[in-house]
């Protein structure tokens, strides 16, 4: 499934529009048939991926106990374990990403994840670089350095590649087109 092309069409309706959507997707998340399905292909110890909406992005994970509507798991990289409802995991290894568009001003919320490199211009027009580390309602928290966090518009962000590691032992940037 595109999740970028459904997007630009949701984009299109209204907020009713989108209320109701909201609504029957819920249902159709809770269908003891569709838990029924996920649930006959799952086994305990089983890796599986799922998608976490704080970070936006997907996490690797092992499940621990498979429960009558959710599972506990344990996240492979911070070892924390999560109850997760089924329609969280990601069985059929699903690329999750959603892409901006290519006129796009920024990067939008939706198209970015915890742990993206990204770049932007402060009031004196200095670029500065950092990892977002928290996504907010309507802007990204940008981790310049161990000391430096800023709260960046997701309209000034732009995404960037790491660059060679210099002589100061500081990472360099490099501006990546969208």
């Amino acid at each position: 499934m595109d999740y970028t092309t459904i997007l630009q069409e949701l984009n299109k309706a209204s907020l009713f529009d989108l209320h109701r959507l909201q609504s029957a997707i819920y249902q159709e998340l809770l269908n003891p048939h569709g838990i029924g399905q996920i649930k006959a292909q799952l086994k305990t110890g089983q890796p599986i991926s799922y998608f976490d909406p704080q970070s936006n992005s997907l996490v690797n994970a092992v499940i621990l106990k498979i429960q009558i509507t959710r599972c506990l798991v344990r996240n492979v990289k911070d070892q924390k374990t999560w109850n997760l409802p089924f329609y969280y995991l990601n069985l059929d290894d699903v690329d999750a990403d959603i892409k901006p568009a290519k006129n796009a001003v920024g990067i939008p919320k939706n198209a970015l994840k915890v742990g993206a490199r990204v770049g932007f211009k402060d009031k004196h027009n200095n670029e500065l670089f950092g990892e977002v580390i928290r996504l907010n309602p309507k802007t990204a928290t940008i981790k310049i350095n161990e000391h430096s966090h800023w709260l960046v518009h997701y309209n000034h962000l732009f995404r960037v590649i790491e660059g060679e590691i210099s002589d100061l032992h500081e990472q360099t940037f490099i501006p990546r087109d969208l």
